[in-house]
């Protein structure tokens, strides 16, 4: 694999003409915005429900657990699968929202499915800060959910189709970038609403949901559809055109040519997702598009994300301080993942991916130490403050390490990996994957936390050390190639180049056909 890799590390990518442009850096940026209501989400709804009038109007069982006798079992206080199913059934309605957006994202656009995706997430904010009970609150999350899953399923392969091949790394975590973003905003809406007297501050929280909603949806209506989705659809002066002008420059002849290839293999595909899942050639496509959102989930990130306020609560800290140690999570996270912006595509995929998963491993190891140490597995006991500190930071630690590796690097290199006729049905996959595993951590982690107690974090450690070592051995590096030409990619890999057929047999199937192509 090292020789192999080496070998391939000694030639340089295919050149294109063109490089970054006004007009290319703020199409990316707006597309981006869809990462706003999936990061708002995610921010939101663990502050939520760690406040107590929310809590006493739709959840009044849970309240009382919480301020009975503080000597109960800490791991248990908030224990409800009502109340998680508040916040994981968002992600349910999202898997099954990504899969139709697969469809629509590939015979009408990119564009439709985030301006569908905008649109739904805008009534489901609506629905949630009106509701007078529970079934409303799970209506609107629901319709949360689809728009989630139509933004997560079309806005990566968006980003990956329009950017330069030696910047598609930077401008695809600008997604991720405006996940984090939204986290952050949602953190900072949690500290202050939570101070309202009149007890409706969580209607204001839930319902500012409008906003990114209203961002995503607006900005779709001016986005250029990308020259990929428009040869798809059959017109090839008007992508052409559409190529010159993203990428600044008329010495597009050499890319465009690639990308006609590629569409003309793509229209001889149907039914891309049992193809995806069938056949021997697109192997590691599949394996990439399931194992790393799966992975992704079992990092516990998003348990972090969703409950971070609630967990902070459950070890000891009050509701403002719990609430101010997202903050100071959720701000860091947007840090890190400025850092991977600018790592990406210099030092590649792999080395992010490594490094953040031995990070993780630390601070969970540690974190669960601690949590041992302090609560044992009676759950009574107490953190100290020094301890309470010490768990933040290491938190904060961890979603750093997850912000510049697995948090981008999981929506960037399914993307980039898949073939045109395969590309949308992969990031469906990528994306129903994610959210199914997101659905099952975020609706059984209160319950896994009462009874596995501090041991759920050594757990997701394990997890980690898993996934950190799939990467070394299984992901070749994919900084710098062309997104058409990646294929070759698989074909110098040392164990996937078992699963590559040759120009003959990609051409009867469909695949596009293969040119010389020097990898670095």
């Amino acid at each position: 694999m090292a020789r192999d890799e080496e070998a391939a590390g000694r030639r340089g990518p295919p050149s294109y003409g063109g490089e970054v442009n006004a007009f290319i850096v703020t199409t990316c940026i707006v597309a981006a915005f869809g990462g706003l209501i999936f990061g708002y989400d995610l921010g939101i709804s663990g502050g939520v429900t760690s406040m107590d009038s929310f809590l006493m109007k739709f959840f009044p069982s849970v309240y009382r657990k919480e301020v009975a006798d503080q000597k109960q079992n800490m791991y248990c206080k908030f224990d409800s699968h009502l109340l998680t199913l508040f916040t994981s059934s968002l992600y349910l309605s999202a898997l099954v929202a990504c899969m139709c957006a697969s469809t629509i994202t590939r015979k009408y656009g990119r564009k439709l499915s985030m301006l569908s995706g905008g649109l739904v997430f805008l009534a489901g904010a609506i629905i949630n800060a009106a509701a007078v009970n529970v079934a409303m609150l799970i209506v609107g999350r629901l319709l949360l959910g689809i728009g989630v899953g139509f933004c997560n399923q079309s806005i990566p392969v968006y980003l990956s189709e329009i950017a330069p091949a030696k910047w598609r790394g930077a401008m695809n975590i600008g997604f991720q970038m405006m996940i984090t973003i939204g986290i952050l905003a949602a953190n900072l809406v949690n500290y202050w609403t939570a101070k309202i007297p009149s007890g409706n501050g969580w209607r204001i929280s839930l319902g500012l949901a409008a906003v990114p909603a209203l961002m995503i949806t607006v900005g779709s209506l001016f986005l250029p559809d990308t020259p990929n989705s428009i040869l798809e659809r059959g017109d090839a002066a008007k992508a052409k055109q559409m190529l010159q002008k993203i990428r600044g420059s008329d010495d597009v002849d050499a890319e465009f040519e690639d990308l006609v290839r590629a569409s003309a293999a793509a229209k001889k595909i149907d039914r891309p997702m049992r193809r995806l899942l069938t056949e021997r050639r697109y192997r590691p496509q599949l394996v990439f598009c399931t194992l790393i959102p799966f992975f992704q989930q079992v990092t516990g990130i998003n348990v972090v994300m969703f409950y971070a306020p609630v967990l902070f609560k459950t070890l000891g800290l009050g509701q403002s301080a719990s609430l101010m140690s997202s903050l100071i999570t959720g701000f860091f996270n947007v840090i890190a993942t400025f850092v991977s912006i600018y790592v990406a595509d210099r030092f590649g995929r792999r080395s992010l991916f490594l490094e953040g998963g031995i990070q993780m491993i630390i601070c969970q190891v540690v974190v669960g130490g601690m949590i041992a140490g302090s609560f044992g597995t009676s759950g009574t006991g107490q953190l100290s403050t020094a301890a309470a500190v010490l768990v933040v930071v290491f938190v904060t630690g961890f979603v750093m390490a997850f912000a510049w590796s697995w948090g981008p690097m999981g929506w960037l290199v399914p993307t980039e990996i898949c073939p045109l006729e395969l590309r949308s049905a992969g990031q469906a996959m990528n994306a129903g994957v994610n959210m199914l595993f997101t659905f099952v951590i975020g609706q059984f982690f209160l319950s896994l936390l009462c009874h596995l107690k501090f041991g759920l974090f050594f757990l997701f450690a394990a997890f980690v050390v898993v996934m950190t070592a799939f990467i070394y051995f299984f992901l070749p590096e994919t900084r710098n190639v062309p997104i058409e030409d990646m294929g070759e990619v698989f074909r110098r890999h040392w164990f996937w180049r078992k699963y590559a057929v040759d120009d003959d047999d990609n051409n009867k199937g469909g695949s596009a056909p293969r040119r010389s192509v020097e990898l670095k």
